[in-house]
């Protein structure tokens, strides 16, 4: 495979796929925001934007593979790739803390306060409200529900989510070994190990809302639930696609032991979800 001269810098060409993710992501929080709100075209409006993201990224995406096999970047592209994954990563746990702020600021700071902090506030707004965590809130926000026990689904999810960073690295290995075979074997592995977390995911909020009542409206224990769930849930079917994508790459032959970052892009975001999940199981479900 030719690759740029080291030399010269690549400056891609003027694109249109900035323009459509802007278009797609605000069709998206529209849509999401009118079905929040009740507004019955919401949730049309926000598969469309769903629907526009995904044909964005495959469009970007496969425009960066093009360019990447007919040899147009360099090892400071590469550089800047990198750099620009790690700036995204950052984001992403920028992103998370703000929801476990959330939730730390609920659970240790409103609830006790609500509870009777100084000036007692709830016996003047909220008489008789005394629940601890998990609460629903003053007034039984959406009615009385039960909490997700850590140690079933939960606990294999844990499993197999770390199962899946084993099986990931190993595919790294065997690719810096020049193994083909077991690159593709292990990616296939992971890909395999994510789809099942995520059945596992789909279920337990099946049975969250038809057997424990427990909904995204139950209170500030079910909002903070299902927001750090369902966005980690998110982000394993992102990082999914991803790894289905690299998995056929890598049968393709597109990666040498030399260069690969698409994959390594890939891994290093596959073990932040991995991390993050591993904060969710401790302060969402077990303590």
């Amino acid at each position: 495979m030719a690759h740029a001269s080291s030399d010269h810098y690549y400056v891609p060409h003027g694109s249109h796929w900035p323009i459509v993710a802007s278009v797609a992501l605000t069709v998206g929080v529209i849509g999401a925001a009118n079905w929040f709100n009740g507004n019955a075209s919401g949730q049309m409006t926000l598969f469309v934007g769903l629907a526009m993201v995904v044909f964005m990224m495959f469009g970007w995406f496969g425009t960066v593979i093009r360019e990447s096999l007919k040899g147009a970047y360099n090892e400071q592209v590469d550089r800047s790739f990198r750099q620009g994954m790690m700036w995204f990563i950052f984001s992403e746990v920028m992103f998370f803390a703000a929801f476990f702020g959330a939730l730390f600021y609920a659970r240790v700071l409103s609830v006790p306060w609500l509870l009777g902090g100084d000036f007692s506030t709830h016996e003047y707004l909220w008489t008789g409200f005394g629940e601890s965590w998990p609460t629903n809130g003053p007034g039984n926000v959406g009615g009385e529900f039960e909490t997700m026990g850590a140690w079933g689904i939960p606990a294999i999810n844990t499993l197999l989510l770390l199962t899946s960073g084993v099986t990931i690295t190993l595919s790294h290995w065997a690719l810096k070994a020049n193994d083909k075979s077991k690159t593709v074997l292990w990616l296939a592995a992971t890909v395999l190990l994510g789809v099942v977390f995520l059945g596992f995911q789909a279920y337990e909020y099946v049975h969250a809302y038809q057997a424990l009542n427990l909904t995204l409206g139950s209170g500030i224990y079910g909002s903070t639930f299902f927001m750090l769930t369902g966005f980690h849930g998110m982000h394993v079917t992102i990082g999914t696609i991803m790894l289905i994508v690299i998995t056929i790459r890598a049968a393709k032959g597109h990666f040498s032991p030399d260069n690969h970052f698409a994959f390594e892009g890939v891994a290093w975001y596959w073990h932040f979800v991995d991390v993050v999940w591993l904060g969710l199981f401790i302060f969402v479900y077990v303590l």
